[in-house]
């Protein structure tokens, strides 16, 4: 599986992908997931794919070298948008060339590709494709895409990350959400490819891969655990069983008529269902010391 994650921001555009491939549990690889194409000056695209791997290489391969019927292709496109066109017509050709026969082995046309960049006379943009050919585009509204395994590192950025925020702030704010991800999901790991590009530099001039031995990455890892761990336990306890007017924190308050699910066992089996014993609540005293009632 993989993990990538971009961002189109006021100030530029950040990528962020991890390089782990898995055929099964006994069977790990390392394949980079972050293409670059560029012509410094005039274009600066990128592109990151999540799916088969044989899939996105075969698409990332015709990219590189298909020109279109119009005389199109990635190296002369007017606008991003073309581009991104360009990208969805290559799946499309690898699709119409390998789908069926992959389904005879029981293998799906899995592909999912972030593509974004800027072409010399407009603005940044950024696009996530499908394995259709079709594409969305970022705005702001929706500042970020992610492909792969996105639930883990989702939370951080839809609570840090807006258009206004800096590029070195959503590197930053990248790399927490890998690091999320990367403890939560053993199919996404290191090393890491990032790229941070400013708007209208038409260059590549801001990327590191990043492995073990990062030490940025590494501080990232150790105070974003001190960090949270700080904030729970900054973070009181529930009150339980006690009246809203006489405590702060209440969870339950006296004379709630909340109650379990309770399922009664069947008839047949001759168990009494008996009555049910009063719920234990938990209460505080004003010292924050438990209780027991």
């Amino acid at each position: 599986m993989t993990y990538c994650v971009a961002m189109r921001l006021n100030s530029g555009l950040v990528f962020l992908s991890d390089s782990r491939t898995n055929a099964g549990v006994d069977h790990i690889g390392t394949f980079r997931k972050m293409n670059v194409f560029e012509t410094p000056g005039d274009r600066m695209m990128v592109m990151m794919t999540a799916g088969n791997l044989s899939i996105s290489q075969s698409v990332r391969q015709i990219i590189a070298e298909h020109t279109t019927a119009a005389g199109r292709n990635i190296w002369n496109a007017t606008s991003m948008y073309e581009a991104a066109q360009i990208v969805g017509e290559a799946i499309r050709m690898v699709h119409d060339r390998d789908a069926e026969t992959l389904e005879q082995f029981g293998i799906d046309f899995n592909v999912s590709m972030i593509f974004g960049g800027q072409i010399k006379g407009e603005r940044c943009r950024l696009f996530q494709m499908y394995s259709a050919g079709n594409f969305i585009e970022s705005h702001d509204e929706n500042t970020y895409f992610q492909i792969g395994e996105s639930k883990y590192g989702k939370p951080i950025l839809d609570r840090i990350i807006t258009p206004e925020t800096p590029l070195d702030e959503a590197a930053k704010c990248a790399l927490i959400s890998m690091d999320s991800t990367l403890r939560s999901n053993i199919s996404v790991g290191l090393p890491l490819d990032m790229l941070l590009y400013e708007t209208d530099t038409l260059a590549v001039t801001r990327f590191v891969t990043i492995d073990e031995q990062n030490q940025y990455f590494q501080m990232i890892r150790n105070t974003w655990g001190k960090q949270l761990r700080a904030v729970f336990e900054s973070i009181d306890d529930p009150v339980w069983n006690a009246a809203p007017d006489q405590a702060v924190n209440v969870l339950s308050t006296v004379g709630q008529k909340s109650q379990p699910l309770r399922i009664k066992p069947p008839a047949q089996f001759g168990i009494p269902a008996g009555t049910p014993a009063p719920l234990q609540t938990l209460a505080q005293d004003e010292e924050g010391n438990h209780q027991q009632h």
